[in-house]
């Protein structure tokens, strides 16, 4: 557990191995204004983390920002019954032995929204993701709309791969599979990264690589020059 900024906190996890990477696995907690936890990208659940999570309040929020980020939704549902649940439709429609609270994908008054906005990064075929912004600490908080992996765990050619989609730190984006697949909807996407730079976050925290902490705003707008 480390300490991002005031009332938030990140906890990396172990390693999945995904399309023949070794991807990092982080998760980030919010405790909000009336102390309640809104925790983002759930990781692999720990006796430690549990202790952890213990310390910091109660969870209340659960959240599943996109389709790849549902893994170990069971073992927190298990380990914190009270907790709200919330993904957006394709998670929804992915894990229907689940039990969701409610849709990412919905326009409405959320709970936490007096300290989180929230964005629908939409217009893509291959996916959608539900991208936050911690208004206290200008904490932009993504999983896989921006990856930044620092390549110590790559072998040489996962290095090359990881290059060559575009996610190898200190130029990490959009993977180019997904970049590629707003081919049709960059209009929908141009509006979205507008919002995102609107907030002119100052630390970009994400699921899979190296974190920003400084200029983050200008990583951001470099990151999505291909929407030009």
């Amino acid at each position: 557990m480390e300490k991002l900024a005031h009332e938030i906190w990140i906890f990396d996890g172990n390693s999945v191995q995904f399309l023949g990477l070794p991807f990092s696995t982080r998760m980030t907690v919010v405790r909000l204004s009336n102390g309640d936890l809104w925790v983002h990208s759930p990781i692999k659940l720990s006796e430690k983390i549990i202790e952890q999570i213990g310390y910091l309040g109660r969870v209340k929020y659960l959240i599943a920002p996109n389709h790849l980020h549902h893994l170990f939704l069971p073992e927190w549902i298990s380990a914190y019954p009270s907790a709200e649940i919330y993904g957006t439709d394709e998670v929804i429609k992915k894990r229907n032995d689940l039990a969701f609270n409610g849709s990412l994908n919905n326009h409405q008054s959320w709970a936490w929204s007096s300290d989180i906005d929230q964005e629908l990064f939409s217009g893509s075929p291959l996916m959608e993701e539900c991208v936050f912004y911690h208004k206290g600490s200008s904490t932009l908080i993504v999983t896989d709309l921006v990856e930044n992996f620092p390549g110590q765990d790559f072998n040489y050619w996962q290095r090359v791969i990881a290059k060559g989609a575009g996610i190898l730190a200190p130029n990490g984006k959009m993977p180019l599979d997904w970049r590629l697949s707003f081919m049709f909807g960059k209009t929908d996407a141009r509006t979205h990264i507008n919002r995102l730079l609107a907030w002119d976050p100052k630390i970009l925290v994400m699921s899979h690589g190296e974190i920003v902490k400084e200029n983050a705003n200008k990583f951001l707008a470099r990151s999505f020059e291909w929407l030009i």
